[in-house]
């Protein structure tokens, strides 16, 4: 793959700028699927709601002061996933935030798209600019040369501009649009949150939680803010947790964290969770015209059906080593 060949993307209309190419391939060659780069907006909107300890899940739940703070937190973790294309140099060595295969370029973020605030430092250089939204659940990050051409002449008392019409056309888009992973309480109704969010106990809410949130991923930071308690995952598992006292209710919940779990959510057409994922859903013995089944306690189980009468507990998961 060349310079002039990246993935999915488009050259068409933008100014020659070879540096500009050689970063968006190198981002793009680390993750061709945006999963890592969606990872990296995920994760900087689960440490500002902190809802292990805030039972925040909502952007409009922050303070003003904390949502100026998302930029730099974005810029922090963005460097630490992407150590194999951001290369290790001295913070004085540059004024700028990163440098990829030689080239430095500065890392800009705002909430609103082409938005961004750009000191005096950046211009002439290279931008990673960014932005998303949690409540649409999606994300885009793209690269383009803050140049006289690409800049508005007049800036604000600290001397910051933005890109003007033609430099937000200038902007080579890696990717436009992602999707986020779901933050699964902002898709429930006032009804559901009112009661997943009712009792006083965290293991009652993680309960309520697996029963009302049903063949969907459920993240680990939904499990922290919903148990809003330390080791919240042991609210999960057996041994007295979701696992152990939903079994009566026929609920089976498999984690990611184990291959054997994410075997039987596939086998029985269930979305498979990723490390730190767990996905709730009900089963049921399976018969003889069944399909999408998977042994279990020595029996075949199959996934229940919407509204379907529950006669028998589920069955324990397989055994796991860690």
């Amino acid at each position: 793959m060349t310079d002039e060949q990246l993935p999915g993307i488009s050259n068409a209309g933008l100014d020659l700028d070879p540096a500009r190419d050689e970063i968006a391939n190198a981002f793009l060659r680390a993750d061709p699927t945006g999963e890592r780069m969606a990872d990296v907006f995920r994760e900087t909107f689960d440490l500002l709601y902190d809802g292990q300890h805030t039972g925040r899940y909502r952007w409009d739940q922050l303070m003003k002061t904390e949502k100026t703070h998302y930029g730099s937190m974005f810029e922090i973790i963005l460097r630490r996933a992407f150590n194999d294309v951001i290369d290790d140099v001295p913070d004085d060595d540059s004024p700028l935030d990163y440098r990829v295969l030689g080239h430095d370029i500065d890392c800009k973020y705002s909430q609103n798209m082409n938005q961004w605030m750009l000191p005096p430092e950046c211009f002439g250089h290279l931008l990673l600019v960014a932005t998303s939204n949690d409540h649409r659940g999606i994300w885009s990050l793209g690269i383009v040369r803050a140049s006289d051409e690409n800049r508005r002449e007049k800036g604000n008392r600290d001397k910051k501009t933005q890109l003007n019409p033609r430099g937000t056309s200038q902007i080579q888009w890696l990717f436009r649009d992602a999707q986020l992973p779901p933050n699964i309480l902002l898709s429930l109704d006032t009804a559901t949150i009112d009661r997943i969010f009712a009792s006083r106990s965290g293991a009652a809410r993680i309960r309520e939680l697996c029963r009302l949130v049903t063949g969907r991923i459920i993240g680990r930071n939904t499990v922290a803010t919903v148990a809003q308690q330390d080791d919240y995952m042991a609210r999960i598992r057996d041994n007295g947790g979701a696992r152990t006292t939903l079994r009566p209710e026929g609920y089976l919940i498999p984690g990611g964290d184990y291959e054997v779990h994410r075997a039987v959510a596939r086998q029985l057409g269930q979305p498979v969770p990723r490390d730190g994922e767990i996905v709730s859903f009900q089963v049921v013995p399976a018969g003889p015209s069944d399909t999408m089944t998977v042994e279990l306690d020595g029996r075949l189980w199959r996934a229940a059906r919407a509204g379907e009468a529950i006669t028998e507990p589920a069955p324990k998961l397989p055994a796991t080593t860690n």
